[in-house]
Order: structure tokens, then sequence, then C-alpha cells
């Protein structure tokens, strides 16, 4: 398939029924536009957490990424790298935020007790692999579900 002028057009990301991966932090994925769509500074994901889960806390390496939500709600503890996990209080969540993990930031999240947790995540640059994610020992959300 090509456009005018005969440039090929990257074909387009489509939300499947089931997740592709699930992260390393225990929340679902589902691709939606990366190199496969032609894109090769970022990458867009959906991801989901089920009702009452929290994630495993962790933190990334080069990548920063922005959440939109989209369903549910929950809460999001970030930490910079130098700063006492203990020290951060965690953020509530709902349909309409927006927020960032910068690149270096330990994180953890939660969905409530009334539904799952659904947002996008726009990661820059494109998410590089599974030793992306590193594991932190303490989150400010407890233990972990998934």
């Amino acid at each position: 398939m090509s456009a005018s002028n005969d440039y090929p057009v990257p074909p387009h990301g489509h939300r499947k029924p089931k997740p592709d991966v699930t992260a390393p932090d225990g929340s679902e994925i589902r691709l939606l536009a990366d190199a496969h769509q032609g894109a090769t500074k970022s990458s867009l994901v959906e991801v989901t957490l089920g009702r009452g889960e929290v994630t495993s806390p962790v933190f990334h390496r080069t990548v920063e990424e922005i959440w939109y939500v989209l369903e549910g709600a929950g809460k999001v503890w970030r930490c910079p790298p130098d700063a006492a996990s203990e020290s951060i209080p965690p953020a509530d969540v709902m349909p309409g935020d927006a927020l960032v993990i910068p690149t270096g930031w330990s994180f953890q999240f939660s969905a409530g007790p009334d539904g799952p947790l659904r947002f996008l995540c726009h990661t820059t640059p494109p998410w590089p692999g599974a030793d992306e994610a590193v594991p932190v020992k303490h989150g400010g959300l407890g233990e972990p579900t998934v």
C-alpha cells in the first residue's frame, strides 16, 4: 500500500483483545504503536492492572514515560533516585489524569477496589527490551500482588 508520490504508508496499530505481554512490574501490556508501525523515537502501549492489584516496584534505565489514565482509579508512587522511598506519598489517579515517570525514578502503581486501572503509556525512546525495567526492593504502595 502506498500514498501519493509512492511514499510507503506505515501500517496502523490496533488494540488486541488479549495482552501482548506482561510487563516486568506485572501489569498487562497491549502494543499499539512501535517500530512495526514505523515509530523510531517513541512507542505507545495500553497498560491494564486488575481490580485491587499492586505492581512490583521498578525503575527504568533509559526511558521516560507519560501516562494518560483512561479508566478506573488507583494510586501511583514515584520516587526520585536519591530520595528515601518512605518520604514520597503516593498520588491518586483517575480518568483524565496525566503524569510523567522520569528516567531513573522508581515507581509502583495499584488499581482501586472498584475495577481495573487502564492507561495509555507513551515511552521515549521506544521500549528497548526486558532489561529496561530494574526491580526495586521497596515501593510506596506495599507488597506487590502481581
